[in-house]
């Protein structure tokens, strides 16, 4: 085995291995070069790549395992990205040997020469034949799959065959391809010792409860590490057409709603108010609010409602897969949430106190509320009580806002069940009270109101202070008439989520606990909106 040696990777130059592709993983030489010269410097350019905030020390092949179909071989790899503050991430690429130059155009990993055939290794994805491979495998999977890489496929996915496959774009954290243009498969790019929730609550919701609102599960490639445990590379899912995402209708919504205040002469001074957490219904909304914001965005806010408390039924109602079934509060569940909660909130006290120098007006009004009054807020976290708890906790999405819901004609559709990014797995799978969804959502449409004025003030006429009133007001309208549609809904399925006070105290802590972990990406992305999070943090330390 010869390899010339070279400081730098480049074009003149390639690395020669003299051993065949299908047993190049096998071979240490390649693998140490590959890992150390050229992964680090690829990994980290990825858009996908988590650890951008940190410092990479090292790249380990944690597993490696073949994705193929007859003579048709590719590699799977999980990596294992050490980090010098001593944590480390696991990631999924998949690498094909092309010969064409034109296969590879950007997404080239290494120049290499295998056996005197010059090439490029590419991220497989990029490859229109390994995406046909793995799309062939799923639908021709098999019944109690007992290989290492294992395709499942459920009994909807049938009477079709490889069309065309494109990257869906707009995509963060993982990579989704779609089929044919009515299938999309999702390729977990950060990867956990254990299957991905989205797999899981996605084929619970669509497989075992039938629940139309979610794109219906089709299948999904998962591999046993080498301590047998499953591992989730892929999911398969129906593409729902769709009119874009929840959160960009509204900024559509709201920007109108916030126009009507010049076009139709509203005193803000004169709008009714409504209690906070009131169960409200249409009639109830006063005539002055509705003639401000009009029916529709009530009408849409009710059907939202409508398909959450949907999903929480079906999420609540399940006895036999104890993964599923509803439990209570106990001792365990709380000393969990308050760890993590303080651990939590004293990493936001040190970004705010590092980053006052960021804000001014009402953002550093707010922040310095919120450090004066930080002992409180603790307390908040620290006083949760569960034997006074007489609901329910359920595997609930876990992240749940406007950009993780689809608009199609007058409906909803709800998707990405992965959990909050910061979270280990094993947090996301915890079973959680219902409302803790609510309280995300109900912070989606407070940043969703400021995020309108934010992106618009020098469309309105009012001054942003004026703008700000009128939003809470109309947020308030907002959250009632959720409230007054959703708890109506889980109430008659005979989900328990406790009593009034108690349903209060819930989302009050929920929210608490949303806005906070909102504000330390605020603080380090963009400090104009830190506004938002602080806000809403105000709101609840002083109702």
């Amino acid at each position: 085995m010869s390899k010339k040696k070279s400081e730098t990777v480049n074009l003149k130059t390639p690395y020669n291995f003299d051993v065949r592709w299908e047993e190049l993983m096998e071979n240490k030489d390649f693998v140490k070069t590959f890992l150390s010269d050229v992964l680090e410097a690829y990994i980290v350019k990825q858009r996908w790549y988590g650890g951008k905030s940190s410092k990479l020390k090292y790249v380990e092949l944690s597993e490696y395992f073949r994705i193929q179909q007859n003579e048709e071989v590719y590699y799977g790899l999980i990596l294992e990205v050490n980090f010098q503050e001593a944590f480390y991430q696991h990631y999924f690429i998949p690498i094909a040997f092309v010969s064409d130059e034109s296969f590879a155009k950007d997404d080239r990993i290494l120049p290499i020469s295998i056996q005197n055939q010059e090439g490029y290794i590419i991220d497989a994805i990029n490859l229109e034949a390994f995406r046909k491979v793995v799309f062939e495998r799923i639908l021709t999977a098999v019944p109690k799959d007992n290989t290492r890489v294992q395709y499942h496929k459920s009994t909807i996915f049938k009477d079709c065959h490889y069309e065309s496959s494109r990257f869906m774009g707009m995509e963060q954290s993982n990579t989704s391809i779609v089929y044919n243009e009515k299938y999309v498969l999702k390729f977990f790019r950060r990867i956990y010792a254990d299957r991905n929730p989205d797999y899981e609550m996605s084929r619970f919701l669509s497989e075992t409860k039938d629940f139309k609102n979610t794109p219906a599960y089709l299948g999904s490639v998962q591999i046993k590490d080498h301590e047998n445990v499953n591992i989730t590379i892929g999911l398969m899912q129906e593409m729902v057409p769709n009119d874009g995402d929840a959160w960009e209708y509204m900024l559509k919504e709201l920007h109108k709603v916030f126009s009507n205040l010049e076009y139709k002469k509203i005193d803000i001074e004169k709008l009714p108010r409504t209690e906070q957490f009131l169960r409200l219904s249409i009639r109830d909304i006063p005539p002055q609010i509705i003639d401000w914001a009009g029916l529709n965005v009530f009408n849409k806010i009710q059907k939202l409602a409508q398909r959450t408390a949907e999903m929480h039924i079906a999420l609540g109602s399940e006895f036999e897969d104890t993964a599923f079934t509803p439990t209570r509060f106990n001792g365990d569940y709380t000393v969990w949430l308050k760890n993590r909660l303080l651990y939590q909130f004293q990493n936001r006290l040190n970004s705010v106190e590092n980053n006052l120098h960021k804000l001014d007006g009402l953002a550093l009004d707010l922040a310095q509320e919120f450090l004066e009054r930080k002992n409180e807020i603790r307390k908040r976290f620290v006083d949760f009580d569960w034997t006074k708890l007489k609901g329910e906790r359920l595997r609930v999405h876990g992240d749940y806002h406007l950009g993780q819901i689809l608009v199609k004609d007058d409906d909803f559709y709800i998707l990405d069940f992965e959990g909050e990014p910061e979270s280990t797995i094993r947090d996301r799978k915890v079973k959680q009270p219902p409302l803790k969804d609510v309280a995300g959502l109900f912070r989606s449409f407070h940043y969703a109101i400021y995020a309108t004025i934010f992106n618009n003030v020098d469309k309105y006429v009012c001054e942003q202070e004026q703008l700000f009133t009128a939003g809470e007001i109309l947020y308030q309208y907002f959250i009632g008439l959720f409230l007054g549609t959703y708890v109506v809904r889980i109430q008659d399925a005979n989900i328990n989520i406790g009593y009034q006070q108690e349903r209060v105290f819930l989302l009050k802590y929920a929210m608490l606990e949303k806005a906070v972990y909102e504000l330390g990406y605020e603080l380090n992305s963009r400090p104009r909106w830190a506004v938002i999070p602080l806000k809403g943090i105000s709101n609840i330390i002083n109702h």
